[in-house]
């Protein structure tokens, strides 16, 4: 062979071998699918367990209370289902059937068009009451069915809202909603349920109900509910979409995210007392002029804080990073133009799908007036960088044609792998679709459930997990999010070749309980019980916390300073040292003039983030409801329809009903933004047709 041909084998060689480690570019696809499709064997499409209807919200909780989790569906014209996964049969099965003496018949309530669900304990009985957001056909403003609130008693799910006490205080919700989450606004184990409601005009403001106690008597079976969302400061009229609750901003409380349609988004800042602030436009977070759906949180660059991911129908999806500068917080949205791109999206899920230790986030969208296929998105932690986002391919769950109106992650089977469960509908029925991943079997992984002082799930609490090599690992129990869905009570951590040293929770009262991992507890399920008071008169025991930690006097693990315990770490050319969570950098001393700052390399000085206004702030007025909105608005009020309104993007547009004329080419592709908030006070509900809502 001549030596120009060895050159170039040389070459070519050396060529694949880069390819093989360089790390991937931002925006390109991996080509292994993640998913696999495994419906037809584990979720069959049948009459009893999976009807082909229009379906929407999806929850998990432990219906049966035997210690297994169930996936509940909001049925929308059919019944509720309650999925069980049959361990001998391989399969999930539907336990909510259609006869009156099985215990879960009243679950079903096919009347209801319920799209939301949502499920927590209520009343401290250590079991989780499941609330059903109804809609009757109605889009916005009010409903002519009520949602219902069903707890287990007398052997069988009864609805409470129904009670003669709930009936008499008129607290059942009778406007149409979206999402529903659980959050324990003051910490005592007993949740609230937030709803976020689509108001027109001035009907339909965001509730949020949760046991009387002093109206209750829970011996005689009296449980008596109340709306305190005015008390709380989160009665609040506007387009209601997406909810997610956990510590954003507070170090143990529960906020409250909601992304909204046709008007701001609210970052519910809780105060400490059940009382909440809204502090999204002083975060940065409250994108007045998109329209939110989907949401997630995570910390996606593991620096110990919460950020935020959320869908925008057709409009930019986010990633906004949590910030702190001069003792203020702010979000910073770092999603690359792939991320970003805009889609007809509906849930947004966060997780780990292959145990890699990185999170991937799937857009579930919605195939309305061509195909839209789902998209799947792994978020890179860099050391002091942004992380990388990688497009990923999602395999048999892309679902070009599917009409995407929910979804959740739950491990049913047990395997240590997140699987997939889509719900779709709106305006074409079709089956629940279930997904494996391909990926990742050979990764380690733990799961861990915190219970509340009464022994339910603890929704809203956060679990840190350290780990001998990759520092500290986030996750919040899941209360409410995606879109109209509840993910499982479990903090799910992939931790590829790591392994776990210890784990730390905290819970929305503000108590912690920390224990070491043994190594043969890795790839298993731990649960973790509320603190006692005599744990804490016991001396805590050592604590592995793993590189760039170390366990303080309370027993806990923190965060080591390696600027203040090596004064000279950093080198001559960067003398500069930052202490960052689990580590720390150095940059050079650069001198800025006033109004500017280093940049994080200390290269460049750069502006100084401007804040407007302070946390806590109030966002400031609300913008107009466009044009077409307060026509669309005045003419409903007005009795001026007469043609059926027809759906836009999977959502309801009132105008040809209005103008019965087409609508403009520069109309396409808008949401229902410029419709159902939008509308004058006192205007009444909005009916759909039967192909569904618009939600």
């Amino acid at each position: 062979m001549a030596p120009s041909a060895d050159l170039g084998v040389f070459r070519m060689l050396l060529f694949l071998l880069l390819l093989r480690f360089l790390p991937p570019i931002e925006g390109s696809q991996r080509a292994e699918p993640m998913f696999t499709a495994v419906t037809s064997s584990v979720l069959p499409p049948d009459y009893d367990s999976n009807p082909t209807q229009l379906n929407y919200g999806v929850a998990v909780t432990d219906v049966d209370h035997d210690g297994d989790f169930e996936i509940v569906v909001a049925g929308y014209n059919g019944p509720n289902l309650v999925l069980k996964y049959d361990r001998a049969q391989k399969r999930l099965v539907n336990i909510a059937v259609d006869e009156r003496s099985s215990p879960y018949y009243a679950l079903r309530d096919r009347q209801g068009n319920a799209i939301g669900v949502t499920a927590c304990d209520i009343d401290g009985d250590g079991r989780e009451e499941i609330y059903f957001l109804n809609t009757n056909n109605a889009f916005s403003g009010v409903a002519t069915y009520t949602d219902k609130l069903f707890k287990f008693r007398n052997n069988r799910w009864e609805d409470i809202l129904s009670d003669e006490v709930n009936v008499a205080r008129g607290v059942a919700s009778l406007f149409a909603g979206r999402s529903v989450a659980c959050v324990d606004r003051t910490g005592s184990g007993r949740y609230s349920i937030y709803i976020a409601n689509y108001a027109y005009g001035n009907v339909g403001p965001d509730a949020l109900i949760e046991m009387d106690p002093e109206a209750s008597d829970l011996s005689q079976g009296i449980l008596a509910l109340r709306d305190v969302a005015a008390e709380a400061g989160v009665s609040k009229y506007t387009g209601g979409r997406g909810v997610s609750v956990g510590p954003i901003l507070s170090s143990s409380a529960s906020d409250i995210f909601c992304d909204n349609e046709n008007g701001p988004n609210f970052l519910f800042h809780n105060q400490g007392d059940g009382t909440f602030v809204d502090a999204a436009a002083s975060a940065g977070v409250d994108d007045p002029h998109q329209h939110g759906r989907g949401v997630a949180l995570a910390d996606f660059n593991r620096d110990g804080k919460v950020d935020i991911v959320y869908g925008n129908w057709n409009g930019p999806h986010r990633l906004y990073l949590q910030m702190s500068a001069h003792g203020k917080v702010r979000f910073r949205d770092i999603a690359s133009p792939k991320f970003s791109m805009p889609s007809p999206v509906r849930t947004v899920i966060a997780a780990d799908f292959d145990n890699d230790q990185e999170l991937e986030i799937f857009f579930n969208n919605f195939a309305h007036r061509s195909s839209s296929a789902n998209r799947l998105f792994r978020v890179i932690r860099r050391e002091h960088g942004d992380p990388l986002i990688e497009e990923l391919n999602p395999g048999d769950a892309l679902e070009p044609e599917g009409r995407g109106t929910g979804g959740v992650v739950t491990d049913f089977d047990g395997d240590g792998m997140l699987d997939l469960i889509l719900s779709h509908g709106e305006s074409m029925a079709q089956p629940l679709s279930v997904f494996r991943g391909n990926q990742g079997f050979s990764n380690n992984w733990l799961r861990v459930v915190p219970r509340t002082r009464f022994g339910a799930f603890a929704r809203g609490a956060k679990v840190v997990l350290y780990t001998k090599k990759s520092g500290a690992h986030l996750r919040i129990i899941d209360g409410g999010s995606g879109y109209l869905c509840e993910m499982e009570p479990v903090a799910h951590f992939g931790l590829g070749k790591d392994e776990a040293s210890s784990v730390e929770v905290t819970w929305p009262d503000g108590k912690m309980a920390s224990r070491s991992v043994a190594s043969e507890e890795m790839n298993s399920v731990l649960e973790i019980s509320y603190p006692r008071d005599e744990d804490r008169l016991q001396s805590p025991a050592p604590l592995e916390c793993g590189q760039g930690f170390s366990q303080q006097e309370n027993g806990h693990c923190m965060d080591t300073n390696e600027c203040i315990q090596f004064p000279f770490v950093c080198p001559r050319d960067k003398p500069v040292c930052v202490n960052t969570y689990g580590s720390y950098r150095c940059r050079t001393n650069k001198r800025c003039s006033r109004g500017y700052e280093p940049n994080e390399d200390g290269t460049a000085c750069v502006a100084q983030v401007a804040f407007l206004g302070t946390l806590g702030q109030s966002p400031g007025p609300r913008p107009a409801a466009p044009a077409a909105a307060a026509a669309a608005g005045a003419a409903a009020a007005a009795g001026a329809a007469a043609a059926a309104p027809v759906l836009v993007d999977g959502d309801l547009d009132l105008r040809p009903a209005l103008r019965r004329e087409p609508l403009p080419a520069a109309e396409e592709g808008r949401t229902e933004a410029s419709r159902g908030a939008g509308g004058r006070a006192g205007a009444a509900s909005q009916t759909a047709r039967p192909g569904g809502p618009g939600r």
